[in-house]
């Protein structure tokens, strides 16, 4: 991942396609493997807290609330973004989505790769996410530099995605953690 490789590797809940979040060249292979529309955001993964705040402008009481009580797990989080991130990770909306997963295996990969890393699911666009390594698109497959086969995943649903910008939570997307959750560890 140091190099540019890209890497499929497991998180709480389906395989994740990643490549190193600081690199401008692997962004752009991960989005031609997978066949991602320009335009559209990258989700993180960090392998700490204070590695995935390290992305942000700000960190919101709100955002560090919600953060000490569902990470590491399947809540990612909409911050504002810090200045320098790639183009291809905020798409241009000024803000990044990160979490730090319940894997202890994909927080380790960001650990030795040293940073946050892109966390889309391993598929190629439109496809279904895999809880197996071996259910992997083939298309997608060849393209990748490793697949790190570290038994099923649970699949379910994705993570949760929440804006914290501003002082209470907005939903973007349903996922893993049910919103109720997340309004009563939001206060309210």
């Amino acid at each position: 991942m140091r190099a540019g490789g890209l890497v499929a590797y497991p998180t709480e809940t389906f395989y994740g396609l990643g490549a190193l979040a600081s690199s401008p060249e692997a962004i752009a292979r991960l989005a031609a493997a997978k066949l991602r529309p320009e335009g559209k955001p990258l989700p993180l993964l960090a392998a700490t807290p204070e590695a995935a705040f390290a992305v942000a402008a700000r960190v919101t009481p709100l955002a560090a609330r919600l953060a000490a009580r569902f990470w590491p797990g399947p809540l990612t989080l909409v911050l504002e973004a810090a200045p320098g991130l790639a183009p291809e990770i905020t798409a241009g909306a000024g803000t990044v989505a990160v979490r730090v997963p319940g894997s202890e295996v994909a927080r380790e990969l960001s650990r030795l790769a040293g940073g946050p890393l892109i966390s889309t699911s391993a598929n190629l666009s439109g496809g279904p996410p895999p809880a197996r390594a071996e259910a992997l698109d083939p298309a997608l497959r060849a393209r990748l530099d490793l697949v790190l086969d570290a038994g099923p995943t649970p699949g379910g649903l994705a993570s949760t995605l929440a804006d914290v910008t501003g002082a209470a939570p907005r939903q973007v997307r349903a996922g893993a953690v049910p919103w109720a959750e997340i309004l009563a560890a939001a206060g309210g």
